[in-house]
């Protein structure tokens, strides 16, 4: 399989954004499925689009600096409303989650009703645009994913619901433009998912599944000329099944009672 040299300069931002989107979202997908939120990212994720979505009809500048604040002011008011509802509504947090989910999804098409090229925006919010990573959006992400990831590692267990909402905000809001918001619940959930069962190794596996789920799905979908996000999905879903079905028995082994 040969690829040309300009399919590779294309691949290759791609692939690294992949990369650093699943160094940052495999450590807090675990704390996601540990807290039972899985949905938080796509509410948050959603209320980032709607800053984004705002600030374009405002008339500023798609990469300019007013987007970026647009987004993470939003999805830092999401992320203290969702502490907030947590607080006083534990009980029934993951409906909380869903419907802030739906309104932020119905405000985006709202926001966008009047603008001809709405379906074109939306599409980009969900799907993204992972082939057209630029090198100067990739390196203000890794700094960004940098700071997230030292604060993580080196301050988890004394993390507050704040802070760690907050911290998730702003991780999902540089994702969610860097490659759409499917994939950014996909790497959160899959790959923590697929070795929930493990107790060693765990956070590598799910690193290298979901980078390998990033350079097979970028691989196969220009081979087969498809929308990249739709099949990196697909294939990080693939191949945590895979994994799955391959450990599951050993951990039912060792999981049975002693004759």
């Amino acid at each position: 399989m040969n690829f040309s040299a300009a399919e590779f300069s294309i691949l290759l931002p791609a692939f690294i954004a992949g990369v650093l989107v699943t160094s940052t979202h495999v450590p807090l997908g675990t704390q996601v499925l540990a807290r039972g939120i899985v949905f938080i990212d796509l509410a948050i994720a959603q209320i980032a689009g709607c800053g984004v979505l705002l600030a374009d009809q405002l008339g500023f500048e798609p990469a300019g600096v007013a987007v970026q604040v647009a987004a993470l002011t939003a999805a830092l008011a999401g992320a203290l409303l969702l502490t907030w509802t947590e607080r006083i509504w534990p009980e029934v947090q993951e409906a909380v989650i869903g419907v802030t989910f739906v309104l932020g999804a119905t405000g985006s098409v709202l926001l966008l009703a009047s603008n001809v090229h709405g379906s074109e925006h939306l599409r980009d919010l969900l799907v993204g645009q992972i082939l057209w990573a630029q090198p100067s959006r990739l390196a203000w992400a890794a700094a960004v994913y940098a700071v997230v990831m030292a604060l993580w590692f080196g301050a988890r267990t004394r993390l507050s619901h704040v802070s760690f909402y907050t911290l998730f905000a702003v991780t999902v809001t540089v994702s969610v433009q860097l490659v759409g918001l499917y994939l950014v619940f996909a790497t959160l959930i899959v790959p923590p998912l697929a070795t929930r069962h493990m107790t060693r190794h765990r956070l590598s596996v799910a690193w290298l599944l979901g980078i390998a789920g990033y350079a097979i799905g970028l691989v196969l979908s220009t081979v087969l000329d498809l929308p990249s996000g739709p099949v990196i999905v697909w294939v990080l879903v693939a191949l945590a099944l895979v994994w799955h079905a391959a450990t599951r028995p050993r951990h039912a082994a060792a999981a049975a009672p002693a004759s």
